[in-house]
């Protein structure tokens, strides 16, 4: 099933490219947003979202309440 799927993809992939490349080229900034705006809707989801987090500029939840972090 997944073989069927990717060269149906593929096909519809290499006909936009073909016969219809100036239309793929106008519509590159908008899809260029909406991969931007997925990605900020649905890539944060896998670390918790913003803020509490430790890392660069962060601040770790667990410090300063005495646990001991080794």
């Amino acid at each position: 099933m997944w073989a069927i799927l990717a060269l149906a993809i593929a096909g519809i992939v290499i006909y936009l490219l073909v016969d219809h490349w100036p239309h793929v080229l106008a519509a590159l900034p908008y899809v260029g947003i909406v991969v931007v705006i997925s990605m900020h809707l649905f890539g944060h989801g896998g670390h918790g979202g913003h803020g509490g987090h430790g890392g660069p500029g962060g601040h770790d939840r667990t410090h300063g309440k005495g646990s001991d972090p080794t």
